[in-house]
């Protein structure tokens, strides 16, 4: 089970706006659970703060994403929000006190690096996912960028500038921390130098130099060292990597993009959240009470056997309990003078956790699972009234019309029960 994270304590980072050539202080705190990402203007009065959300992007921005919240404004924020997006930090705060973001060397990698020296912290609830269930496309003539379905995140870039000056660049990656820490996290912002020309020249570009960023003519940076020989296109991704988290959530999905920038980027951030808004899956809590188990899978009293549902991620994996008590009904022909819970509904109940499972994916809903086969069942020890179930169930396959999940069974640390079921779902 993947669970949100946030940092272990506040990060500092100071330097100068790559835009406005501005010094500026940056505070990256930790956040509650649930709250995602945060701007904070301190030195406006009143404090100017807004959520990093497609809501508040400020649209007509040049070469740069920028919140705005009536006249308060944070610009360039795709840097930290590649880091946070790219090393899965879920919740944080990020204190400014000036309306742009610092620009350290020109990529993620000061900030990758200050928040893992820092640390990360798990939180009590799980991942949320923009899980995307059909091919989205948006394009503005020779640019484009495709949100394709897939089991896990990955992007796919290719670099256009059809200029001699810097030659076509492509690469595909999965995106995992510890692959954006080494592969996107050091890639430099760059330009064209006829590009920087025109930039300065409208009054953009005056914290950039020839540090921060990658001038590029004749296919090379002017007076610096690439440190891939495909920098600018691994730029680009992850300045896309920092886009796509103005979703508020993480995305389960493979993205692929052609020439694409800012404008582009948030058009498809725009197409991800109107395609998933009617995903059942989004309107589900994390914890379940019986009456929202009883929404899921057809089971009633008396062979209901799971009383809650905790750290539920619909499609992935689920922790359930049951209360045993003396008054269940099969204590009164099981043993009866030496009362112990039958095994087989030990597995019922383990069964039942597996098919709120199965059943919460969109395509499942209103379906029933039936099982197909009981595997690898070992008992352990003998469950008795007064005893806490606790059911941790994890989905191992999952396909049209069939899913596997393995299970474990506990009352407290100590492990009762355990075996792979597998369920063939059907229409009732």
């Amino acid at each position: 089970m993947s669970f949100q994270k946030t940092l272990q304590g506040p990060v500092v980072f100071e330097g100068r706006g790559l835009h406005t050539g501005q010094p500026v202080k940056a505070v990256v705190k930790p956040a509650a659970v649930n709250t995602g990402i945060h701007f904070c203007r301190i030195d406006l009065d009143p404090e100017f703060k807004a959520k990093a959300s497609i809501k508040n992007v400020q649209s007509d921005e040049m070469r740069q994403t920028a919140l705005r919240v009536g006249t308060g404004v944070v610009r360039t924020i795709e840097h930290v929000m590649g880091a946070l997006h790219g090393l899965g930090i879920d919740n944080a705060e990020i204190e400014v006190d000036g309306d742009e973001m610092p620009a350290m060397d020109g990529s993620a990698k000061d900030f990758t690096e200050s928040f893992l020296s820092r640390g990360l912290r798990e939180q009590e609830s799980p991942r949320r996912y923009l899980e995307i269930k059909e091919p989205l496309y948006v394009d503005s003539g020779n640019q484009s960028v495709i949100a394709l379905p897939a089991p896990f995140f990955s992007i796919s870039y290719t670099l256009s500038y059809r200029h001699e000056d810097l030659k076509d660049q492509f690469l595909s990656l999965r995106i995992l921390p510890e692959i954006f820490e080494r592969e996107l996290a050091p890639a430099r912002t760059f330009c064209l130098k006829q590009e920087a020309e025109a930039l300065l020249a409208q009054g953009f570009g005056k914290g950039a130099n020839l540090t921060n960023t990658l001038v590029f003519e004749k296919n090379a940076p002017l007076e610096n060292t690439l440190r891939f020989e495909n920098e600018a296109c691994r730029h680009k991704m992850m300045d896309l990597l920092g886009d796509l988290y103005l979703a508020g959530r993480p995305i389960r999905g493979h993205i692929i993009a052609v020439r694409s920038g800012h404008a582009l980027n948030v058009e498809m951030v725009k197409k991800i959240i109107a395609a998933c808004k009617e995903d059942p899956m989004a309107s589900l809590p994390s914890k379940l009470t019986v009456q929202d188990i009883q929404k899921i899978i057809p089971h009633r009293y008396p062979f209901l056997f799971v009383d809650r549902i905790d750290h539920f991620v619909p499609g992935e994996c689920a922790t359930g309990f049951k209360l045993v008590s003396m008054n269940d009904y099969f204590f009164q022909g099981h043993f009866p003078g030496h009362p112990v819970m039958p095994g087989v509904l030990i597995i019922e109940a383990m069964a039942q956790v597996g098919g709120v499972i199965m059943l919460s994916k969109p395509e499942n809903r209103n379906k029933i699972a039936y099982f197909m086969s009981i595997d690898s069942a070992k008992f352990r020890h003998p469950v008795v009234p007064g005893d806490e179930l606790r059911f941790e169930i994890k989905v191992q396959k999952i396909r049209a019309k069939t899913g596997q999940c393995a299970g474990q069974a506990f009352v407290g640390d100590k492990l009762v029960c355990e075996a792979e079921v597998k369920f063939a779902v059907v229409e009732p």
